[in-house]
Order: C-alpha cells, then structure tokens, then sequence
C-alpha cells in the first residue's frame, strides 16, 4: 500500500525530517490554519501535526486517515476517543528531552541563584562603570552546592534533573504522585527546598499544586521553576508572592495559556528575580533531531503494521 502523508505545520520543528521508507507521497505545509485542516488531508492517509486540532467535526470529514503522528508528546490537540473508535491510530514522542529540559532547569535556577540578569542590567546601565572598586557587589550570589532542590514529579526527566543536581553536590528531595522509594511527601519538599522544579502532568489533581498556602511555605530566598505545564501553579498567588517579596524568584519556561495573546499577570511583572521563556525548554536541536528521528520512526512502525508509541483515549 502506497500510503499519502501531509505534515500540516511543519515550520513548528528545526530539524530534518527524513523520508520514510516505504512507498508514499508526501507533502508539507509551513502552517495550517483551522479552515484549510480538511482540504489538505482529504487525501491523506497519515496526518503529521504538532499543534493543529484535529477535533470530531473534522475527523468525520477524513475517512481515509489511518495515522496521526502527533510531533510532539502532549495529544490534546486530537479527539482521541473519536480516533478511537473509528480505526484511526494516534502516536507521540515520548523521552526525546532528556538532556535539554534538565539542562534548561538550570540554566533557570543558575541564572536567578547568581543574579545574572540584574547583573547585566546594571552593566548595560553603566554602574559597573560608575564603581569605585573592581567589583559590584549589588545582588546576592549564592552557590549551588550544598543547597537542597525539591523535584516535583520524578519521573524520567525528574530523575535526570536528581543525577544533574547531585553532581553539583545539592541535595535532592522527589515527590510523585505514585508511590517511589525514598520519595518525601509535598509539604516537606516545599518547607525544605532552596529550588523547587516542577516535572508532573497537568492533570486535575496538579492544576494549581503550588497555590497561596504552598507559595506560603516555601524559604523566602527559594526559587521555584517550572518547566512541565503551566497550570500546576496558579499564577495570580504568584504574581502576589513575586511582588510580596514571600519567596526569592521564579524561573518558568510555561504558562496556563500559551501564546499568551491575551497577556498574562506574570507578564506584567518587571521583576529582577522572574525569568520567563517561551515554552523553548524542549527546543535544542539536538533534542528535535531526536524528536523528527522518532517521528518518522513512528511512522514507518506503523506502516509495517507494529505501531509503537500508541496513544490511548
């Protein structure tokens, strides 16, 4: 069988994407908006998206889709259960991060424990240049040996983030919601963290785990980061903990809604001690490279008739 494949947004990941290895043909498109999902995959028996939706109304009008290789690991984006029960197979990528994420954790963490960017600031200023010594002693600087991060979910990604932190002579705290060997309960990571990361799903026991009464808890000096999903904190108790001076900063690489067309209370902050990136923590290229590899791998398993990496509705 000769199968058709359409990437529909393919300008969502730098990196090469090669072609699989059975006969097909294949076309892509940069972006796909909403209106044109139908028309574009008419014809297709496989569907590689990252963002597009592809919901009930449309997935009835596509009856030739066997495949819907989702380039990324969240499947929120597909009606699952519709897929489901209509023949269609649903794949993701699953452990492709594992050195960016951890790594970006703490770039975060590095960046607010020393006081980089206030740093800069004031050099770009010129204070550094006003000085009347060679160094400019403004903003604390504290070392990350010897102090105590608390992972919050430790699972794959959390346990690299436990290997990285170790290494740097930190001691490590793990909470998860299932049950693990040696793990601590929230509470006592959230009083006893110096660093507290976040790598736990967004599901509806985590939305808002760190609200007002946990942000209230923490070191006034610790730092919390967040590079798994927006909504586990709840944003508006941290805008009041950032700007009450309760806890020392915030690193978040995610927010509850993303892009944030509709602004954010965080965004409105100009704060020294909060640093905010656009959901990049996945992106090396190293890690895309992965990612696309995997893809692809998806979609040849699948073609083959064993497909792998089978997400459930």
């Amino acid at each position: 069988m000769s199968h058709s494949i359409v990437f529909l947004d393919r300008s969502t990941l730098e990196a090469n994407v090669r072609r699989p290895s059975f006969p097909h043909s294949y076309k892509e498109y940069a972006v796909t908006a909403p209106e044109e999902i139908v028309d574009r995959l008419r014809d297709a028996t496989i569907a590689i998206i990252n963002k597009v939706p592809l919901r009930e109304a449309t997935l009835a009008q596509l009856p030739n889709l066997k495949l819907i290789a989702v380039a990324a690991t969240g499947t929120d984006v597909v009606d699952k259960t519709y897929a489901k029960a209509h023949g269609v197979v649903v794949s993701n990528i699953r452990n492709y991060a594992f050195n960016t994420v951890p790594e970006h954790v703490f770039a975060l963490a590095f960046a607010l424990r020393r006081n980089i960017i206030p740093y800069v600031e004031d050099v770009r200023a010129g204070r550094w240049q006003q000085s009347d010594q060679f160094c400019f002693f403004d903003h604390p600087i504290r070392d990350m040996r010897g102090s105590t991060i608390g992972i919050v979910g430790y699972g794959a990604l959390g346990k690299v983030v436990g290997r990285i932190a170790e290494a740097f002579g930190m001691k490590v705290l793990a909470y998860d919601v299932f049950p693990q060997p040696g793990l601590v309960d929230l509470d006592t990571l959230i009083r006893e963290s110096d660093i507290i990361t976040l790598h736990a799903p967004l599901t509806s026991e985590t939305k808002n785990m760190i609200g007002a009464r946990e942000l209230g808890m923490m070191k006034p000096d610790a730092l919390l980061i967040n590079t798994g999903r927006g909504g586990l904190v709840d944003e508006a108790a941290l805008a009041e903990a950032l700007t009450a001076g309760k806890i020392g900063g915030a690193g978040f690489d995610v927010l509850t809604v993303e892009p944030p067309k509709q602004g954010n209370i965080l965004l409105d902050l100009r704060l020294p001690n909060l640093i905010i990136t656009p959901h990049v923590a996945w992106a090396s290229r190293e890690a895309m490279q992965i990612l696309a590899d995997q893809l692809i791998d998806n979609v040849e398993a699948f073609a083959a008739g064993k497909p792998q990496n089978v997400v459930e509705a």
